[in-house]
């Protein structure tokens, strides 16, 4: 049977950091808003944030709200809200749970951070489709409310090998948001100042891949779970100085766990990969679940998915466009079951974990036969959870804390 024995969880020490990082991040965009010369764009999480800031923008993410209203469990109480005005409680519950919010004047940053209300106003909204429709439909809503310009990119979905037919066109839908853009702003578009900040962006995104790569290390002195709460600056900070000297500090900790042998799951006996969104309503559940059967989660592709390597300073549309072209949920099945294998092998995963979301059909791979053919090809086991990021009516607790447990107890007799 699998060993439940209530295994430590350790704790980072950055983290302390991050949420002064992060308080400082939401208290400059209440800042902006109040400034009569200040200028806030909203953006989905990967998009083009690096143009917005070289602009003079300060940029708010509402997926990041999403997650938050997840988190936090507000979520139960905004999605019928949105439902209620037409938004289909199967469509992407970070959506419904927004809008919801939104409707009921309610937020978590208001409850997290003195003086805040929740989302400040946007003067122009910035979507980029490499997710899925759902984020230009949910940017729709508000440019209407707000009465404020949308613009947006349309990516090419199911791309195999990333080729310049592909970036070639979203970079030029990138440079086609400059004019607009400089309209709202205010300000004329300086290149220069777009290299600097994708320079910094670049820097952010190597520092979060080594960050998640100390995970390989046996036992990982991080989790998937970890992972998800520390990607924050990554996703609203990146192109600024403070994410990049937030994961310096981040990795030399981790590195030290690593050189000294410490896990982040006390006695870690399997290693898990899990792909697919996370559980936000039950994040901490599902982490103590996972460390009292001494299994570490330790890598995703969630977590993953703000890392950029193709950026250049020196070629910044391209290398931005190729970027968020390559983004793994707008690949091809062949595309996304190779990356899978490789990043089964380089954390040397004992087991896959399928989160299979009820509302995220773009972030649930375990629909079209992906485990059963990625079981074949690499021997390595795996589970299907059934869901959902922010909608906790979708979720069975006891179903899945049965499915895991059980999943574990395979991985023993094996």
């Amino acid at each position: 049977m699998a060993e439940k024995e209530g295994a430590a969880r350790r704790k980072i020490a950055a983290t302390g950091l991050m949420k002064k990082i992060m308080a400082d991040y939401f208290y400059e965009l209440d800042a902006a808003a109040k400034d009569p010369d200040g200028r806030v764009a909203w953006c989905t999480s990967v998009g083009p944030a690096e143009i917005l800031r070289a602009m003079g923008f300060k940029v708010h993410f509402p997926e990041n709200h999403g997650a938050m209203l997840g988190a936090s469990r507000m979520a139960a109480d905004a999605i019928p809200r949105a439902n209620a005005i037409g938004y289909s409680p199967d469509i992407c519950s970070y959506l419904t749970s927004d809008i919801g919010a939104h409707l009921m004047g309610v937020s978590p940053i208001s409850k997290t951070y003195e003086g805040l209300q929740g989302p400040v106003r946007p003067d122009v909204l910035v979507y980029n489709t490499n997710q899925c429709r759902d984020v230009k439909d949910w940017f729709a809503y508000y440019a209407r409310e707000f009465d404020v310009p949308l613009l947006g990119i349309e990516t090419h979905r199911g791309v195999g090998e990333v080729t310049e037919k592909h970036f070639g066109s979203i970079a030029a839908q990138m440079e086609g948001l400059i004019e607009p853009l400089e309209k709202v702003s205010g300000n004329v578009f300086d290149v220069g100042e777009l290299k600097r900040v994708l320079a910094l962006s670049r820097e952010c995104s190597d520092l979060w891949k080594a960050v998640l790569d100390t995970a390989s290390a046996m036992p990982s002195p991080l989790t998937f779970f970890d992972g998800t709460i520390h990607m924050g600056p990554a996703v609203v900070l990146r192109g600024t100085q403070q994410a990049v000297d937030y994961y310096r500090a981040l990795l030399a900790e981790l590195r030290q766990r690593v050189e000294d042998g410490v896990g982040a799951v006390e006695g870690e006996r399997f290693r898990l990969y899990w792909e697919g969104m996370p559980v936000w309503g039950r994040l901490r559940d599902h982490s103590t679940l996972f460390s009292d059967l001494r299994t570490c989660v330790v890598a995703s592709t969630y977590c993953n998915s703000w890392i950029f390597s193709a950026f250049d300073p020196s070629d910044p549309f391209n290398s931005m466009a190729r970027a968020y072209t390559e983004l793994f949920i707008v690949r091809s099945d062949e595309a996304k079951e190779a990356y899978i294998r490789r990043m089964l092998d380089f954390f040397g995963a004992d087991g896959i974990v399928y989160h299979d979301a009820k509302t995220c059909p773009n972030n649930s791979n375990n629909r079209y036969g992906m485990p059963q053919r990625l079981e074949e090809t690499t021997g390595v086991p795996s589970l299907v959870i059934n869901g959902d990021l922010n909608d906790m009516r979708c979720l069975s607790d006891e179903q899945t804390n049965t499915n895991i447990e059980a999943f574990v107890e395979q991985l023993e007799e094996r």
